[in-house]
């Protein structure tokens, strides 16, 4: 993402997040299709993030449309808003990919399944992609 959008920023970080918690609940599909006879224990986790990851979803579309119709003009408290839902993508992606890692290293089906593990990795680099991105907006306020 590139940093030269100036007082646009905070709707293209919103843009991001929008993209990447969309991105995030459809890896807990992926997930739970990829690798047939999943712990419960994992699936039911899966199922939860994906609720919790389409609620957050849903509140970023909120957070965009608020600003859209503000006229591209960020009040103060909109903004620390914004601020503080990124936080939480942030630290929700934190956790998320925890999750993934827990079922990479404690999963027996997934250790016997080369291509669970190679998506598992790939699912978490993306989320960390996104916690950069989340991380160097949060910083240069």
């Amino acid at each position: 993402m590139q940093f030269y959008y100036g007082p646009q920023m905070p709707l293209r970080i919103l843009d991001e997040a929008e993209f990447w918690k969309h991105q995030e609940e459809e890896h807990t599909v992926v997930i739970r299709e990829l690798v047939t006879g999943l712990e419960p224990e994992y699936v039911e986790a899966l199922f939860e993030w994906e609720k919790a990851l389409s609620n957050t979803h849903q509140q970023v579309v909120s957070f965009i449309e608020s600003v859209v119709r503000s006229g591209y003009y960020i009040p103060v408290q909109l903004y620390q808003q914004v601020l503080q839902l990124v936080t939480f993508c942030l630290e929700e992606s934190e956790r998320f990919i925890e999750l993934c890692r827990q079922i990479k290293n404690d999963s027996a089906v997934v250790a016997n399944n080369q291509t669970a593990v190679v998506v598992l990795d790939h699912i978490i680099r993306e989320s960390e992609y996104f916690i950069g991105i989340a991380r160097a907006l949060l910083t240069s306020r």
